[in-house]
């Protein structure tokens, strides 16, 4: 195993972390304890791969080699895109970001301090961890607002890139519906690219006009740009579209040095077998796999098997026989204890797992992504049992 990570985090409990509803402590452990007997764990990041001589390089110079890779690094945060986001995340005590645990924890002071005005939360015109991940905490925030008594004083806003609060009509329904009830407002069709700290002011790029978008803010949550790492993105592995065209970017994102729309650089693997299209002895799953489906952990947790019984068939000379669906999941924190428990897959698909409503928001969703998800995480998943 090539990872560098000292500390493995349980990232869907980071929005709870964020919305004052759980600790960051709840959401860590060594990795040491994490990692099978018998496994030779090697503590550094890749640099390259060469799959066309089975071997991967790691940064400081090591050459590995290898008969099977399964390549799962995740998504790679890239706050630098957008330009005055790392001071205003260092200095300012209303801005914060739930996608990284050295600022997740300055949610519960930027709320706490939240008096009125225009509370903010933007989600990026790029991949992203968990689509959901953006409205979770603007739901959570405006509940708090009103147990603080401060709602009527404020205006709640989601930024999106697209035109809708939710790809899925099944549940993009109830949230559009929640929206109209609790005052949310959408602002469509932008995508950040500067915090103005210093003005108070968030501006966005208009992703049809291509016009500039000033938004004052007196709390902003960020969903920071998420790309593919490097080391994928410049190798074979990666599929077609690692580099934008440059002719199709807006003056204000080349001039920014940004990737607007950037989303090819992931593994190119089959969507069903999880196989590499151009390396039968490579496989990826997670994140970095170039699959048309949301990119969460419930998605792993049913990507994992196919993997495994498709390498090993193939490893002892047969085909790959499983076919991963699609499946993902979005529990959607629509609230301090309600969940509008989104379950799909390719071309949403309704894939859902109860004989309920799962659209309707409900308590007992909330205890499953509260209570039981975290187990099954640490105890199963982790432990190769479910």
């Amino acid at each position: 195993m090539v990872e560098p990570a000292k500390t493995h985090y349980y990232q869907p409990f980071l929005t709870l972390v964020g919305g004052a509803l759980a600790t960051l402590e709840e959401t860590e452990r060594p990795e040491e304890g994490l990692v099978p007997d018998g496994v030779h764990w090697i503590k550094e990041r890749v640099s390259s791969f060469a799959p066309e001589v089975n071997s991967l390089t790691t940064e400081s110079g090591k050459r590995i080699d290898y008969d099977v890779l399964v390549v799962a690094p995740g998504l790679t945060l890239a706050p630098e895109e957008v330009e005055g986001l790392g001071p205003a995340l260092e200095s300012d005590p209303r801005v914060w970001t739930n996608y990284d645990p050295r600022f997740v924890t300055k949610g519960r002071a930027a709320i706490d301090s939240f008096r009125g005005g225009h509370a903010v939360f933007t989600t990026p015109d790029s991949p992203l961890k968990c689509g959901g991940g953006p409205q979770k905490i603007m739901w959570i925030v405006e509940e708090w607002l009103r147990k603080k008594g401060v709602r009527d004083g404020a205006r709640v806003t989601l930024t999106v890139p697209g035109d809708q609060i939710f790809g899925v009509p099944k549940y993009r329904r109830t949230l559009e519906r929640l929206a109209s009830q609790r005052g949310v407002e959408l602002l469509t069709h932008v995508h950040l690219v500067e915090v103005r700290p210093e003005r108070s002011e968030a501006v966005f790029e208009n992703l049809e006009t291509r016009e500039e978008v000033v938004v004052a803010y007196d709390l902003l949550h960020v969903t920071p740009p998420q790309r593919s790492a490097e080391f994928i993105r410049q190798s074979p592995l990666a599929g077609a579209g690692a580099d934008p065209d440059e002719n199709d970017q807006s003056p204000a994102v080349r001039d920014r040095g940004l990737l607007r729309g950037a989303r090819g650089g992931f593994v190119d693997v089959d969507r069903e077998t999880l196989q590499h299209k151009r390396f039968p002895n490579v496989w990826s799953l997670g994140d970095a796999a170039a699959l048309p489906t949301a990119k969460t952990g419930a998605a792993v947790r049913k990507q994992a098997p196919v993997v495994v019984e498709n390498l090993l068939a193939v490893a002892a000379g047969g085909a790959p026989t499983a076919k991963y669906d699609g499946y993902t999941s979005c529990p959607l924190v629509v609230g301090h204890n309600r969940v509008v428990l989104a379950e799909f897959g390719y071309d949403g698909s309704i894939l859902e797992t109860f004989p309920v409503d799962q659209a309707k928001p409900r308590y007992s969703a909330w205890l499953l992504k509260r209570h039981l998800l975290p187990l099954i995480y640490w105890h199963g998943m982790l432990r190769g049992r479910m």
